[in-house]
């Protein structure tokens, strides 16, 4: 049995932690709220910009090749996986989604005869993935000191996302990251970059025009090759939006869990606390009494 200093210890140190917990809970309410502004901004921007590349897409329907960020290089062999996760740990299992969508994908695509390369942006999932993935890993980006998310930052990975391409590093491109969908629920997500994922209703996108028409000048082979550079970067900065936003939620959530936790053990100790007092109390009565009465 632990002795009264021992308890008494064990319960400030308890106490400290629960002050950390509550503190690190507000700060991340606090900048959920940014954080979630942002990402929902990002959305319509994202959006609008897979329905313009839908109806380019439409528009050569029936030619013979294109952009090769479109099509693709004919062949489907080397996969690049751009796993996004966050740079700070104490936000319950939001890294490990990731991670874990990112393995499963890994194991179907080398159990089909795939080769896979990994490019982790975020230092987290990167310490996950070396693990059992090292010799896989290209090339790790990190924003550690970045305090805010810019435009900027996408386009680093976007970057070298376009030179691997161009260099013939790989055919195809996913992007994993965490769709924020509230406070309690961020969704893991894969979304195939290159070749640019066409929405499968991309009647809907000439639909949302009002059925016009759309002539394009230049013609539509110079506009995507502007077009599909820009939005990989629009994609990725999307997903870092989303992250940002799922991190806060998932640590606020995790934080909120790790205070009411510590006060329950409080309360447990507290409780073992008194017990162990009261019987402490009770046996030296006991001893003064026995001594009294051998008087």
């Amino acid at each position: 049995m632990a002795s009264l200093k021992e308890l008494r210890n064990r319960i400030a140190s308890v106490k400290a932690t629960q002050k950390i917990t509550k503190a690190m809970q507000m700060v991340a309410a606090a900048k959920l709220r940014r954080a979630q502004t942002a990402a929902e901004a990002a959305r319509p921007y994202a959006e609008r910009m897979e329905s313009v590349l839908a109806n380019l897409a439409k528009a050569l329907e029936g030619r013979e090749g294109g952009p090769p960020l479109m099509v693709g290089t004919g062949k489907d062999e080397v996969h690049l996986l751009v796993v996004c996760t966050s740079e700070r740990g104490l936000c319950g299992g939001f890294n490990s989604l990731i991670v874990r969508l990112a393995k499963e994908h890994i194991l179907r695509l080398r159990g089909q005869g795939k080769e896979v390369k990994i490019l982790c942006v975020g230092k987290k999932g990167y310490d996950q993935l070396r693990r059992q993935y090292q010799g896989l890993i290209i090339d790790t980006i990190e924003f550690r000191g970045v305090r805010q998310l810019a435009f900027e930052h996408a386009e680093q990975v976007s970057q070298k996302v376009l030179s691997l391409f161009d260099e013939g590093g790989f055919d195809v491109a996913t992007l994993f990251f965490s769709r924020f969908k509230s406070v309690i629920s961020q969704i893991p997500t894969a979304q195939q970059i290159v070749p640019a994922s066409i929405p499968a209703e991309s009647d809907s996108a000439g639909a949302d025009l009002g059925g016009a028409v759309y002539e394009y000048e230049p013609d539509e082979d110079e506009i995507l090759t502007d077009l599909l550079p820009l939005n990989i970067t629009v994609q990725i900065f999307k997903a870092l939006l989303e992250n940002a936003a799922s991190e806060q939620g998932a640590r606020m959530s995790a934080m909120d869990s790790a205070t009411r936790n510590a006060g329950d053990m409080i309360g447990k100790l507290t409780l073992n606390y008194n017990r162990t007092r009261q019987a402490q109390i009770t046996k030296e009565l006991i001893e003064i009494i026995s001594g009294a009465e051998a008087l």
